[in-house]
């Protein structure tokens, strides 16, 4: 399929695309590959009972990168031709090239790189087309029923907006090594977005998710009985309805309980960031050298997981063609490893960890997390809460900024709680968590056994590429962290 749609259009084959990377690494070059891309995407956009909003769009084109030493050249092209892959093949060389200048061309050293065979690795989701699994009429109607549930779920209920999105994405990998590999990647998303009104007081609530399927993902029936895409309407208005009821969050350091699911945000940002090969090749990261080292509590086993079926972060192969994997980076406390591509493992001399990701065909890939959780500790979660005698229990996240190279972090809780001798009292507003992603970890005192992951919303943004990522992580203790607040105690 990939080759169908990529490089018969074009009238390009496979003996080309050997002759013009085996060309690039006559140049004297460490590395070279070529990256092929398609992709459809829609967006819908539904506000006061009417579709207000949308968008479809096409895009492809392929990028070829030449690497020599720590310097990379990189060109690409909209356009799938053999004359246009070999202008950009010039140009990355000539960007890349080593001072000592570079041989004639060698026929035999280009036949020398397909001697790696393709790679056959497993599917982790189905090589679907999501655009086409609902007819228009039919996601005009799944984003009506959304809004529709929300509204009857509570009078105080005001306004809903909600936006559905997927995107269709076709690709090949062309390596100097003679690797030879494709995946094609659905992705969707619902999101919906509510605000009540109570007393001349608006508050509003969010809620979504996704994955790697089609359409049919958020009208399935979920263990309650309901569908997926009312769930989401009902959590909707219940997280607006408890910002109703919220008070001023106090500040101060003190115990934060943090929720298990989408809260695992601050580990990704916080400490996944951190641990990514290039800021730490660069000496840039707070965990730069630190391998073998205690950077948590033991109970902390942290995972960047590429390999679980239909998640949002997750991917068959990397943009660069290694298989995806799942790699220990923090297990029991000590650092185990970083993420890494391809430039960054070679460099550092360790191997790639199928991390190396990329916004699409017009950029450069780079090391950059997938799905990346806490696993389960020992502790049931009701025993953690009764645990606390005065302190925040955090359940959801708007987002929050990061420094690398300090790790010092800043997050906003959407939805948090007081906790008051050992019981959850009530819901607070304008709670914010101040702490240091190196640090952080080492005041984990419980960890829940209830390990989840979020319902597939991640979007993560590295130097102006954003990418789909998973987060997750079991309820968690942490004590002597700032929050900032209304009040200060």
């Amino acid at each position: 399929i990939a080759k169908n749609t990529l490089l018969d259009p074009g009238g390009i084959d496979e003996p080309q695309i050997t002759q013009l990377l085996g060309k690039l690494m006559t140049r004297r070059m460490d590395y070279a590959d070529i990256y092929f891309q398609y992709s459809r995407s829609e967006s819908w956009g539904l506000e006061e009972g009417m579709v207000k909003s949308g968008s479809y769009a096409i895009e492809q084109g392929a990028g070829v990168r030449a690497v020599s030493g720590d310097k990379t050249g990189f060109a690409y092209s909209d356009e799938l031709r053999l004359s246009a892959l070999s202008n950009a093949a010039n140009h990355a060389a000539a960007i890349a090239r080593n001072p000592r200048g570079h041989s004639d061309y060698n026929p035999a050293l280009a036949k020398s790189t397909v001697d790696k065979p393709s790679i056959n690795q497993p599917l982790l989701y189905p090589p679907l087309d999501p655009l086409a699994t609902l007819s228009d009429a039919d996601k005009i109607a799944l984003l009506k029923r959304t809004e529709q549930v929300a509204r009857a779920a509570d009078p105080r209920v005001s306004e809903v907006m909600v936006s559905l999105n997927a995107r269709h994405e076709i690709i090949i990998v062309a390596r100097a090594d003679g690797l030879l590999a494709a995946d094609i990647r659905p992705l969707i998303r619902l999101n919906i977005s509510v605000i009540a009104e109570q007393n001349g007081r608006r508050e509003q609530g969010r809620a979504g998710g996704g994955g790697r399927y089609g359409y049919a993902y958020f009208t399935e029936m979920e263990s309650d009985g309901k569908a997926r895409c009312d769930n989401y309407a009902g959590e909707a208005v219940r997280q607006a309805l408890v910002q109703l009821e919220s008070r001023p969050a106090p500040a101060g350091e003190m115990t934060v309980v943090l929720g298990h699911g989408w809260p695992g945000i601050l580990l990704h940002e916080a400490i996944g960031h951190g641990l990514e090969g290039d800021f730490n090749r660069k000496g840039t990261s707070a965990f730069s050298g630190r391998i073998g080292e205690k950077v948590a509590a033991e109970l902390c086993t942290v995972v960047d997981d590429g390999t679980i079926n239909n998640r949002r972060g997750s991917l068959s192969i990397d943009d660069e063609g290694e298989p995806a994997a799942r790699t220990i980076l923090i297990e029991n406390g000590i650092l185990t490893s970083y993420m890494q591509d391809q430039l960054n493992a070679r460099l550092m001399n360790m191997q790639p960890t199928g991390n190396g990701r990329r916004e699409s065909f017009a950029h450069l890939p780079m090391p950059r997390m997938t799905n990346t959780y806490m696993q389960n500790g020992p502790h049931d979660p009701q025993e953690i809460i009764q645990s606390v005698a005065d302190g925040i229990y955090a359940v959801n996240f708007d987002g929050g900024q990061v420094d690398i190279t300090s790790g010092k972090f800043v997050f906003s809780a959407s939805e948090a709680y007081k906790i008051e001798n050992g019981k959850i009292t009530y819901p607070l507003k304008g709670a914010t968590l101040i702490g240091n992603g190196p640090d952080v970890l080492t005041r984990v005192t419980m960890l829940g056994n209830d390990m989840a992951l979020d319902p597939g919303v991640g979007v993560c943004g590295k130097d102006g590429q954003s990418v789909p990522v998973g987060v997750g992580q079991p309820t968690m203790r942490i004590d002597g962290l700032t929050v900032g607040g209304a009040a200060v105690i």
